[in-house]
């Protein structure tokens, strides 16, 4: 198989690799199309390495294809099916073992870019907003960085469960584009203290917000981080989070075990799709390249303003 394959320096190359093989549990994966996200560049990098047993030279965290082979006790799925899901690494590949517990099955109607881009990034804002922040109807959520993938997600989950949403957009042209998501306001990011106080702050950008976030935050409010592209060492007050009786929590998806992964696939399933299926949700996809273009599409992806998903399309 061909796959996006990270050489020294960060250069990127298209080069072939021994097809994989579906171990016990797994099934092989024609990819028809697999997201980027900020982790892979992070890894391009070499500062995110893969987890044990995903491959170390093939980024990509999310995929979209169809089962073509299934490996010994899978039966989740068959061949024929379409499925999507998270991988802790290769996604960026024309073939991918994954085990059937990590995957989904793919709504009637959504294509493959759509599919490709959606499990990272709703699974993500998903485990954040509502399992790591405990959003609640008819709270204030503050979603910084909305316009990239995690973000648009985020907004259209606050929105859907009946949280008033506030937004931080850098690309002033975006900004009624994730207004129409469900933001409320979609707003300049310098001055954000200025509409709070929010019950939960989902931090995508990093470390220089987090003073303001802290500001911003209301009375038992919950800080949720997952994004450090502008920087991960803060200095915190800690008298100012415990007179809010605030929560400062921080997460990742890529290093959990399987059994974790598996059950914020199935919170998904239950609470997402079905909201996917019926067009209430959506994934917006900025792009689209081919796996020969990865370096394009990377280079895309770091240059920033765009709105929504970059895809790879095998």
């Amino acid at each position: 198989m061909k796959a996006v394959t990270i050489r020294e320096g960060g250069v990127l190359e298209l080069a072939e690799h021994p097809d994989p093989q579906p171990g016990a549990g797994e099934v092989l994966v024609r990819v028809r199309a697999a997201g980027l996200n900020g982790a892979d560049m992070l890894q391009r990098k070499g500062g995110y390495p893969a987890p044990p047993g995903a491959p170390a030279d093939i980024p990509g965290l999310e995929l979209a294809g169809e089962v073509v082979a299934t490996g010994p006790g899978a039966i989740r799925f068959s061949e024929g099916d379409r499925v999507m899901g998270i991988v802790g690494g290769g996604g960026h590949a024309e073939l991918a073992a994954v085990h059937e517990r990590q995957l989904m099955p793919v709504p009637e109607g959504l294509d493959w870019p759509q599919a490709g881009g959606l499990p990272e990034v709703f699974t993500t804002a998903h485990d954040a907003i509502f399992t790591q922040g405990a959003l609640r109807p008819g709270e204030r959520l503050l979603v910084h960085g909305a316009a990239g993938g995690v973000g648009t997600a985020a907004v259209q989950l606050g929105a859907a469960t009946g949280a008033r949403v506030t937004a931080t957009v850098r690309n002033p042209d975006a900004r009624a584009a994730v207004e129409e998501l469900g933001a409320g306001a979609a707003i300049d990011p310098d001055g954000f203290a200025e509409h709070g106080p929010f019950d939960v702050v989902l931090e995508l950008v990093g470390a220089p917000n987090l003073p303001d976030d802290l500001k911003a935050l209301a009375t038992a409010g919950r800080i949720v981080v997952i994004g450090v592209g502008a920087g991960f060492k803060a200095e915190v007050n800690l008298l100012a989070l415990m007179g809010k009786r605030g929560t400062l929590r921080a997460s990742t998806l890529r290093a959990r075990p399987l059994e974790e992964k598996a059950l914020t696939a199935r919170a998904v399933e239950r609470e997402v799709l079905p909201a996917v299926a019926a067009g209430r949700l959506r994934v917006p996809v900025a792009e689209t390249f081919a796996l020969a273009d990865a370096t394009a599409a990377y280079d895309r992806f770091t240059a920033g303003g765009k709105l929504g998903k970059i895809v790879l399309l095998p």
